[in-house]
């Protein structure tokens, strides 16, 4: 896992003292990663064997979504949303795979 707990609570505005919410939080982290590789169509662990370390822009965008299912634990808003530029899909596209068929198959 890519993700650490302080770091998701931090951007969470979660206190640390707060651990009720521990689990579900963590496993947000999960489903983040699976949907950031389904995204670019690329492993990051392979990103991880290329370049070192996960670059910041894809732990970044996996934060932006694990905030986002935080905070929205519905699939129904009453609110009105708009999405800011240059947030989860421009901070992916940085690491989208066209070529990839390792994901595919």
């Amino acid at each position: 896992m890519f993700l650490k707990l302080n770091d998701l609570k931090k951007h969470l505005n979660v206190d640390a003292d707060f651990t009720e919410d521990d689990e579900y939080i963590m496993s947000l982290a999960e489903v983040a990663e699976q949907i950031v590789q389904k995204h670019i169509d690329a492993r990051l662990t392979d990103i991880v064997a290329e370049q070192g370390q996960l670059p910041m822009p894809l732990l970044h965008a996996m934060k932006l979504l694990v905030g986002n299912l935080y905070a929205n634990r519905e699939a129904v808003t009453y609110g009105s949303a708009t999405e800011l530029p240059k947030g989860y899909d421009y901070l992916l596209s940085l690491f989208k795979n066209y070529n990839n068929t390792e994901m595919n198959s």
